[in-house]
């Protein structure tokens, strides 16, 4: 008898086109599977806690702008979240029109701020006397330029576009950045992590249990104590009272090697709250690099040593 495989929702920052959608097509898991847009991370995460998608897919980093502020505080305050994996898309951007519009005719451009920031460089050189329409999205600008809703004749938006709508490329690559690349990370509700694959990445949200001169410094040597590089570290306020601020943390290493785990008892024991994120393989795959003395057979024969003084055996 052949079984019926229960079909999966993936939920993801739409409409269909945008460089989150280009992410979860990454997830091989996700294939042929049900996907949901949403508006906002809040509705993404939403649709994982109340069960009406098995994961979402959420923008967590730029190489440009460093951390996405409402992913991050979203996974600080919301319980029950897991990230399974992480993946990168190469950030570019496209001009494009309804068909048989050519550059010439272009002097207003809808584009989200970000994107328009963005492109700056290219649409100085190529149309200086342009005017910019602000849109709610990639997405959102192009389809205001193709329904009429919008006064712009043409739209910056991410390169899916093509796969969606039926549209004139008037320019492609034209972000000033060629190396651009945001970095989104799959959630899930609480689970056990995946096995580590040595090319892993532990992550992790953090509070300093009070300020006072080199508290931070504390916090970090949890970390560098046991031979743990750290990826990422950003700041954001709490929102208690001025000057209280979370730790966002990457660290390379997998809670489940010993090193790591030693090191978040250590942040456990010094910090009033720890929020654990997941432990999930790099985007990149590369190994994490680290000195013989922290192999997880130090760690082993050490614990084995204090066990054997406080047991009495006598010393080989």
């Amino acid at each position: 008898m052949k079984r019926v495989t229960e079909r999966r929702t993936y939920s993801y920052l739409g409409p269909a086109g945008t460089f989150t959608e280009a992410a979860l097509d990454q997830v091989a898991e996700a294939r042929g599977q049900d996907w949901r847009a949403v508006h906002n991370v809040g509705e993404a995460l939403a649709d994982v806690l109340e069960g009406r998608s098995h994961a979402a897919m959420i923008a967590i980093e730029n190489s440009i702008e460093g951390g996405v502020s409402t992913t991050q505080d979203a996974l600080a305050t919301l319980a029950g979240l897991r990230i399974i994996g992480e993946y990168l898309v190469k950030v570019n951007f496209v001009l494009v029109a309804p068909r048989g519009t050519k550059l010439e005719d272009v002097t207003v451009i809808a584009a989200h701020p970000v994107a328009y920031a963005q492109c700056h460089g290219w649409l100085g050189a190529n149309l200086p006397n342009h005017s910019h329409v602000p849109a709610a999205s990639n997405v959102a600008s192009a389809i205001g330029v193709l329904d009429g809703t919008s006064p712009a004749q043409a739209a910056i938006a991410a390169p899916g576009i093509v796969q969606h709508y039926d549209v004139e490329v008037l320019a492609s690559e034209i972000g000033d950045n060629k190396q651009a690349v945001t970095r989104f990370v799959l959630v899930t509700g609480t689970t056990t992590p995946p096995s580590p694959t040595g090319a892993d990445k532990t992550s992790l949200i953090v509070e300093l249990p009070h300020d006072h001169p080199g508290s931070l410094l504390e916090m970090l040597e949890q970390f560098s104590t046991r031979g743990i590089n750290l990826s990422l570290i950003e700041s954001r306020p709490i929102g208690d009272e001025l000057g209280r601020y979370r730790f966002v943390i990457d660290a390379d290493g997998h809670v489940q090697d010993e090193r790591m785990a030693d090191a978040l008892l250590g942040i456990r024991r010094f910090s009033p709250r720890v929020v654990f994120l997941g432990s999930y393989p790099r985007a990149d795959r590369q190994i994490v690099q680290y000195p013989d003395r922290y192999s997880d057979d130090i760690f082993v024969e050490a614990r084995d040593w204090l066990r054997a003084l406080l047991s009495g055996e006598p010393e080989a």
